[in-house]
């Protein structure tokens, strides 16, 4: 079985090289370490020379990270795609082996949420038996390629951020997979605020949040479904003092509609119930 390691970036080229040389001390042989730059203009590109092992993809516009992480899953012959954001690095050196044992064995589990530390969450964990749950993190998660290709790799969303990982999970619950969170198996996330608009990913996290329930959610649930996200949006910009990026969220969102409902594909009230039943069992 081959690994694919896959880290999209765009202008973090400091914090990028630990993230690189994290992939690679991996202790799993079988393994591709593969960068997609999104149009960096810092000094990203020189980074080729001082990692000559990993494949470098590089767009010379600005394309996104889910399309890098769409273009590195479709380029490869892999069996697996985990995926490591650019201030994201694993804590020791047996996380993949880990992930890529459990795949094996278990055909029906296409993908596997890291448990991920950060600033805001320094503690590691003990780890423990992996267990079912609704949703992994783009920062630390992997994923078996079949799968993804079964039912279409990521969707592209209006908003440039958020939502993208929900999408993925509940069309492969769907589909008859599962899912699991290995607890204690850490990943960590630096959360680096370089090249990050907070404004602009609430916007965008608010707009695709409403896309993923009229893009997924079966009829008729969708119809009181969606009201009530805007509602639960406009509290939260209210209490977080972003009320301003909501709103324009919300309104990039009623502009998408016709686009949106034209790749309308509900999933089964069994699975949006089940991703639903999940998501609440782990807050």
């Amino acid at each position: 079985m081959k690994v694919l390691i896959g880290i999209t970036t765009y202008n973090r080229a400091e914090i990028l090289a630990k993230s690189i040389q994290s992939a690679l001390d991996q202790n799993f042989p079988n393994k591709e370490v593969a960068v997609f730059d999104d149009a960096s203009t810092d000094d990203t590109p020189r980074l080729k020379k001082r990692f000559p092992q990993v494949r470098w993809l590089r767009v010379e516009t600005n394309q996104g990270y889910l399309v890098g992480r769409n273009a590195l899953m479709r380029e490869t012959d892999a069996d697996f795609y985990l995926s490591l954001d650019d201030d994201a690095w694993f804590m020791t050196r047996d996380e993949v082996s880990i992930g890529v044992d459990l795949l094996t064995k278990h055909p029906d589990v296409a993908a596997l949420a890291y448990d991920i530390l950060s600033p805001d969450r320094p503690n590691a964990a003990s780890r423990t038996q992996p267990t079912p749950t609704h949703m992994f993190i783009g920062c630390g998660h992997m994923l078996r390629l079949t799968a993804v290709r079964e039912v279409g790799y990521y969707t592209p969303n209006p908003g440039s951020y958020g939502s993208e990982e929900k999408d993925l999970c509940v069309r492969l619950l769907d589909h008859g997979y599962e899912l699991l969170f290995l607890h204690g198996v850490h990943v960590w996330h630096e959360k680096t605020m370089q090249s990050r608009d907070v404004e602009a990913q609430h916007r965008s996290g608010v707009c695709n949040d409403l896309v993923f329930a009229l893009r997924r959610c079966p009829l008729p649930l969708a119809l009181w479904l969606i009201p009530g996200k805007v509602v639960s949006q406009l509290r939260f910009g209210i209490s977080n003092g972003l009320i301003r990026s909501c709103l324009k969220g919300i309104a990039l969102f009623f502009r998408s509609i016709p686009r949106v409902a034209s790749t309308r594909r509900a999933v089964s009230t069994q699975a949006f119930n089940e991703y639903r039943r999940r998501q609440r069992a782990s807050i």
